[in-house]
C-alpha cells in the first residue's frame, strides 16, 4: 500500500465507496487492521456509505486476527446501516469470522438468522461443530442440508474420524458413494484414517480399490499412497503395507516414515533399520518421525549402540533437536534391555520436564525385570502426571506382587479405592462374516450367538489347561475369591472377541483383534497357548502395540 496506492487514493477529491474499499482491502491484506480503520472512519465521517465489499475486508481481517470484540462492533454497524443482513456474502463471512474466533454459538446464530444460505454456510458450521466435537449437531445440521456435496461429505467422514468415531465415517462414506458423489483426496485420506483406527482389514481393501477407480491410488498419489501405509500397517497387514509402499512411484518423508514405524511397531526391526538406510542415500532427508520410527525398532530389537549413535545423529547430521518422544524412546531401548539405572540417568539429563510416557516406559521396563524400588519412582511420578490413570496404579501393584512385597500391594489397592479410581470399560472387536466389525465388552452376554461363544471359549480353556495353563491370578486386582478371579479373567473382552473369531473364520485365516487398552499378562499368556492349540496366527492390537501370536510365541517378546 505505501506509498503509490495511498497516493493515487490522496490525489482523488471525492473518493466513492469503491475506492475506499479497495484501500480499506489493501490495508487489511497487509495485516494493518488499525489503519484500515482509521479509513472506515474517515469513510463514514465524509458520508460515504459502505459497501458489502467493504465491512466483508474489515470482518476477514478480524477474523485473521482473533479480534472478536472488534467483530461484533462491525456486525453491529451492519444491523445499523440495513440492508446487509440479508446479504448471503455478508453473513457468510460473518459466521466465519465468529468461528474462527471461537464462538461457534454466535456464528449458529447468524446462521439461523439468515434469509438465505449457501453451501458455504451449511459446509463452515457443520466443519466447526466437527472440530469442536459436537457431531450430534453436525449431523443435525448435514441432515437439513438440501444439496450435499462433496466438501460437505468430505466435513462429516473427517469429523467423524476426528473425534475418534470410525464406524460412524466408514458408514457416511459408504452413503457418499452411494449418492454418487465424487471423492478427492482429502475424503480418502479422512476414511483411510478410519480404517487405520478400527484395525479392519477388508474395510481397509474397499477402500483401497475406491481410490484406485478413483484415479488416486498409491502410484498416483503420494498422500493417499502414505495414508494407505499407516493403514495396512495398524491393521495388522504391515506386507500390504509393504506392497503399496514399493508400488508408489513418488514417495517423500512421509511415505517413508509410515513404512518405518509399520514395520517397527510390528516387530520387524531389521527391515525398518535397512529401510532408514536406504532411505538417507535419497534425496528424502528423515524427519522427527522417521527418527521417532527407526529408535522404536532398535527398541524391539534391543539395539542399544545403534539406537544411541542415530540419537546422536538426528542433531549432528540434520539439526533435528531431539523430542520428549524421542528420549521416551531412548528410555524404552535401555528398558527393554534391562539398563534401568541408564535409563534413569538419562531421564534425569533431559533437557525438558520428562513426560507421562518417559516415566511409562521405565515403569513397563521395571515390571519385566522386577525391579520395585526404580518402579516406586516411575510411580511416583505417574501418580502426579496422571493421577486418575488406574493403570499405573494396577502396573505397580503387579510388580510389588512379582516381588511378594504383599503389604505395598495392599498400600496399593487401598490407594486406588481411596481415590475412586475405575478401570476404564475394556472391549474389543474383531472381523466377522463380510467383514462385519463385531465388539465384546468384559463379561458381555448380549451377543445373538453368546451360546456357541461360551461354548468355544470353554472349550478352548479346557484344551489349554491340558497343555499346562494355568490363568495369572496377578492380573485381578479385585479383593476377591480365587475363584472369582478366575471367572473375571475368563471373561476379559480379548478372550470373548478371540473365541467368536474361531467361531466363525475359516481354518488356517488369522484372527484380528483390536482392544483400546492394554492386553493383560493372563490374556497375553491365553494368546500364545492359543495361536499353539489352535494353529492359527493371532494378531491383537491393544494401545501400546501389535502382538502377533504363532505357535506359542509372541512378536513382543513379553515386553509391551
Amino acid at each position: 500500500m505505501q506509498p503509490y496506492g495511498v497516493s493515487v487514493f490522496s490525489q482523488v477529491n471525492y473518493p466513492n465507496a469503491f475506492l475506499y474499499t479497495a484501500l480499506i482491502r489493501g490495508y487489511t491484506i497487509d495485516g494493518l487492521l488499525k489503519e484500515s480503520l482509521l479509513i472506515y472512519s474517515a469513510m463514514r465521517r465524509g458520508g460515504v456509505t459502505p459497501v458489502s465489499f467493504t465491512l466483508t475486508s474489515l470482518l476477514k481481517a478480524c477474523g485473521s486476527e482473533v479480534n472478536v470484540n472488534l467483530g461484533r462492533q462491525i456486525h453491529g454497524e451492519i444491523v445499523k446501516l440495513g440492508g446487509f443482513s440479508a446479504d448471503l456474502f455478508v453473513g457468510n463471512v460473518l459466521i466465519d469470522m465468529y468461528l474462527k474466533c471461537g464462538y461457534l454459538g454466535c456464528g449458529r446464530k447468524v446462521f439461523d438468522e439468515m434469509p438465505a444460505r449457501d453451501l458455504i454456510s451449511w459446509t463452515s458450521l457443520i466443519d466447526a461443530y466437527a472440530k469442536a466435537g459436537d457431531m450430534g449437531s453436525a449431523s443435525e445440521l448435514f441432515r437439513g442440508l438440501p444439496v450435499k456435496d462433496m466438501v460437505a461429505w468430505t466435513a462429516m467422514v473427517t469429523g467423524f474420524v476426528q473425534n475418534a468415531k470410525p464406524r460412524e465415517a466408514l458408514e457416511y462414506f459408504e452413503k457418499m458413494q452411494s449418492a454418487g458423489v465424487q471423492t478427492d483426496e482429502v475424503t480418502l485420506v479422512g476414511v483411510i484414517n478410519a480404517c487405520a483406527q478400527l484395525g479392519a482389514v477388508k474395510y481397509a481393501n474397499w477402500v483401497r480399490d475406491v481410490a484406485e477407480k478413483s484415479g488416486l491410488g498409491p502410484k498416483n498419489d503420494v498422500h493417499v499412497g502414505s495414508a494407505l501405509i499407516d493403514m495396512y500397517s495398524k491393521c495388522g497387514s504391515v506386507d500390504d503395507a509393504y506392497k503399496v509402499f514399493k508400488s508408489m512411484q513418488e514417495k517423500n518423508v512421509y511415505t517413508y516414515s509410515s513404512m518405518i514405524v509399520g514395520l517397527a511397531i510390528h516387530g520387524h526391526a531389521g527391515s525398518a533399520i535397512e529401510l532408514f538406510e536406504e532411505m538417507v542415500k535419497t534425496d528424502v532427508k528423515p524427519n522427527e518421525v522417521t527418527f521417532i520410527g527407526v529408535l522404536t525398532a532398535c527398541s524391539h530389537a534391543g539395539l542399544v549402540e545403534q539406537g544411541q549413535s542415530l540419537f546422536e545423529m538426528m542433531e549432528k547430521s540434520y539439526g533435528i533437536k531431539p523430542s520428549v518422544d524421542h528420549y521416551n524412546c531412548m528410555v524404552d531401548i535401555l528398558g527393554r534391555t534391562g539398563k534401568l539405572e541408564q535409563a534413569v540417568k538419562l531421564i534425569e539429563s533431559m533437557p525438558m520436564e520428562p513426560s507421562a510416557g518417559i516415566w511409562g516406559a521405565l515403569l513397563g521396563a521395571c515390571r519385566i525385570y522386577s525391579n520395585p524400588d526404580i518402579a516406586e519412582v516411575a510411580a511416583r511420578n505417574l501418580f502426579n502426571l496422571e493421577p486418575e490413570s488406574i493403570g499405573n496404579y494396577i502396573l505397580l501393584a503387579n510388580i510389588y506382587a512379582k516381588a511378594e512385597r504383599w503389604q505395598d500391594v495392599l498400600k496399593v489397592r487401598k490407594l486406588i479405592k481411596k481415590k475412586g479410581l475405575k478401570k476404564n470399560p475394556a472391549f474389543s472387536w474383531v472381523e466377522g462374516e463380510k467383514g462385519v466389525i463385531h465388539e465384546f465388552y468384559a463379561g458381555d452376554m448380549t451377543h445373538p450367538r453368546f451360546r456357541e461363544i461360551k461354548e468355544m471359549l470353554q472349550d478352548l480353556i479346557n484344551r489349554l489347561q491340558m497343555d499346562g495353563y494355568e490363568p495369572n491370578l496377578s492380573s485381578v486386582l479385585y479383593d476377591v475369591s480365587e475363584e472369582e478371579k478366575r471367572r473375571i479373567l475368563m471373561n476379559h473382552s480379548e478372550k470373548l472377541a478371540l473365541a467368536y473369531g474361531l467361531l466363525v473364520t475359516e481354518d488356517g485365516c488369522a484372527i484380528r483383534i483390536v482392544k483400546n487398552l492394554r492386553i493383560c499378562e493372563d490374556c497375553h499368556l491365553f494368546m500364545c497357548g492359543a495361536s499353539k492349540i489352535s494353529g492359527r496366527e493371532i494378531i491383537v492390537r491393544d494401545n501400546m502395540r501389535f502382538h502377533h501370536f504363532h505357535n506359542g510365541t509372541c512378536s513382543c517378546s513379553n515386553f509391551w
